[in-house]
C-alpha cells in the first residue's frame, strides 16, 4: 500500500536542521574529513575544463562554501551559493572581504550567496550548466536534502549539464557482531529491574527493548564481521540525472546473499559510495557512442566509497539490530528486502524483512503503511509498526524491523588505525564450511 494523501513534509524541523549546519564546529567536521573534501575537490578540478570553466555553477546547500570555492578555483564564470542557514551569512563575509589584504583574491565577484531554501520561489538564480552539492546523509538519504538537489536539478540545470556527484549506490549486508547485540540487550534490561530504589520498572522492559534494537547504530565496524564478502553485496544505485522526487520517497531494495559461513547474523548493515562524473548521463546518447568514444569523452569520473574496508569519512556505516539474531549455516541463501519510507523527521522508516526461505518471504508492496501516513498518531504508527514485526514472531527462518533513521545511536568501538590482532573467523563467531569431504573427493575421484 503506498503513502496516503500528501507526503510528510519537513518544515516544522528547519529550523533546528539549519540552526545545527548554521555553527561552524559542525562545518568543520566535514571540511575535516579528508576522504570527503579531497574528493569533491578532485571531482571538480579534474572535470573543471570542461564543465566548469567559464561556466555558470550552482552550489546547492552550500555550507561552507567549500564547493563554491573549488569551483572558483576551477575557473567557474560565476558560481550561486544556495544555503539556508545563517552560514549563509558567514560566507558572505568571507567572499566579501575577497581581495583584501591579498586574501582569497581569485574569489572576488565570482560567488553569488543566495540565503534561501532551493524550494523557495524567484531566486536570482539563472540556468547553469553545472549544479555542485554535498547532499549526502547517513545511507546516502537521511536528513532529505537529497530531494533538494533534485529540485535544484529540475528547475534550474541547463539541459545536457553536469552534475556532482552524479549516481550514488547504496550496499546491504549482513553482519555478525555478539559485543554489539549484547551492549543493546543490556541496556534494554536495565528497566527488567523489579526493585531499583524500591521500584518495579519491569512493566517498560519490553517498550524499552523495542527503543533500544529500534535506533539504528551508526559508526565503524570491522569489516571481517561481514558474514558474506563485499565483492558480491547487491547495490542500490540512485541516478541522480533521471531519479524522480516521488522515487526517493518510497524506495525498495531487495537483497539476496549467500552465507560465507555459519554463525548468528545479528542485523544489516548498510553504506554507500559515490560516483562524480561528466554528462552525458542517459543511455540513450551513450549508446550511441563506441568504446572508442567513451574512453575519449571529456571528463574524468572519480569514485568515493564509505564502506567499512574503505578509508573512513565522518558518514560512517549504519547497522541495524534484530532484536532476535538468525542462525544461518554456510552457503545458505538469505533472502529479503529493506523498504525506505519518508518520514517528517527529516529522514525515513526503515522496514526489514530476511528470511532463510525464499518461498516465505512478503512482498513489500503490500506493507501497510496507512498508519505511518499524515495525521496518523504516534501510537497508531508504533501499533502498525509492532504487527509488522510480530507477525513472524515465531518464525525461525524470519526476522523482521522496524527502525527510524533519525533516532541513531553511536558505537566507536571499533579503532582500524591502531594495530590490529591476528584474527581467524572463529574469533568473530564465524564458522567456515568443513572441505574435507571436497578434498577427499578431489583427490580421490573414485571415492564415492
Amino acid at each position: 500500500m503506498a503513502l496516503e494523501n500528501k507526503e510528510p513534509g519537513v518544515e516544522h524541523r528547519d529550523p533546528q536542521y539549519f540552526g545545527y549546519y548554521a555553527m561552524l564546529q559542525h562545518q568543520q567536521n566535514m571540511l575535516q574529513d579528508s576522504v570527503r573534501t579531497s574528493t569533491y575537490r578532485s571531482a571538480i578540478l579534474l572535470n573543471g575544463p570542461e564543465c566548469i570553466q567559464d561556466k555558470l555553477v550552482m552550489d546547492v546547500g552550500a555550507g561552507s562554501g567549500i564547493l563554491s570555492y573549488f569551483a572558483v578555483q576551477a575557473g567557474a564564470k560565476q558560481v550561486y551559493a544556495v544555503e539556508a542557514s545563517d552560514m549563509a551569512k558567514k560566507m558572505q563575509r568571507l567572499v566579501k572581504d575577497a581581495g583584501k589584504q591579498g586574501k582569497n583574491a581569485f574569489l572576488k565577484d565570482k560567488i553569488t550567496v543566495v540565503n534561501a531554501k532551493i524550494e523557495d520561489d524567484n531566486l536570482p538564480i539563472p540556468q547553469v550548466d553545472t549544479i555542485v552539492s554535498e547532499p549526502i546523509g547517513v545511507l546516502l538519504f537521511h536528513e532529505r536534502m537529497l530531494e533538494s538537489y533534485i529540485h535544484a536539478r529540475d528547475h534550474y540545470l541547463k539541459p545536457g549539464g553536469t552534475l556532482l556527484p552524479s549516481k550514488g549506490g547504496i550496499y546491504l549486508a549482513p553482519f555478525t557482531d555478539a559485543t554489539l547485540w549484547t551492549e543493546t540487550m543490556a541496556k534494554a534490561r536495565f528497566w527488567e529491574q523489579q526493585s531499583f530504589y524500591g521500584i518495579d520498572l519491569n512493566p517498560l522492559y519490553h517498550e524499552a527493548k523495542a527503543e533500544m534494537f529500534g535506533m539504528p547504530v551508526v559508526g565503524h565496524f570491522d569489516p571481517r564481521q561481514l558474514i558474506t564478502t563485499p565483492t558480491i553485496l547487491d547495490s542500490f544505485g540512485v541516478d541522480f540525472s533521471t531519479v524522480t522526487l516521488d522515487e526517493l520517497k518510497d524506495m525498495t531494495m531487495p537483497f539476496e546473499w549467500v552465507s560465507g559461513y555459519t554463525g548468528l547474523m545479528h542485523g544489516v548493515a548498510g553504506w554507500f559510495d559515490l560516483s562524480f562524473g561528466p554528462p552525458p548521463y542517459d543511455a540513450a546518447t551513450l549508446a550511441t557512442k563506441t568504446p572508442e568514444q567513451l574512453n575519449n569523452m571529456a571528463g574524468t569520473t572519480i569514485e568515493m566509497s564509505t564502506g567499512p574496508a574503505a578509508e573512513r569519512t565522518h558518514w560512517q556505516q549504519v547497522r541495524f539490530l534484530f532484536k532476535e539474531p538468525l542462525a544461518v549455516n554456510a552457503n545458505q541463501t538469505i533472502s529479503g528486502w529493506m523498504r525506505c519510507i519518508v518520514n517528517d523527521m527529516r529522514s525515513y522508516t526503515i522496514y526489514v524483512e530476511v528470511t532463510l526461505d525464499k518461498s516465505q518471504l512478503s512482498d513489500p508492496a503490500t506493507l501497510d503503511t496507512s498508519m505511518a501516513a499524515v495525521g496518523a498518531t504516534d501510537d497508531d504508527t508504533q501499533h502498525q509498526q509492532r504487527a509488522f514485526i510480530t507477525q513472524f514472531q515465531h518464525n525461525p527462518l524470519v526476522r523482521r524491523g522496524v527502525w527510524e533513521l533519525h533516532e541513531q545511536t553511536y558505537n566507536y568501538s571499533y579503532h582500524p588505525d591502531l594495530p590490529q590482532p591476528a584474527h581467524q573467523p572463529e574469533y568473530a563467531c564465524l564458522y567456515q564450511p568443513d572441505d574435507t569431504m571436497q578434498d577427499l573427493m578431489d583427490s580421490y575421484p573414485d571415492f564415492v
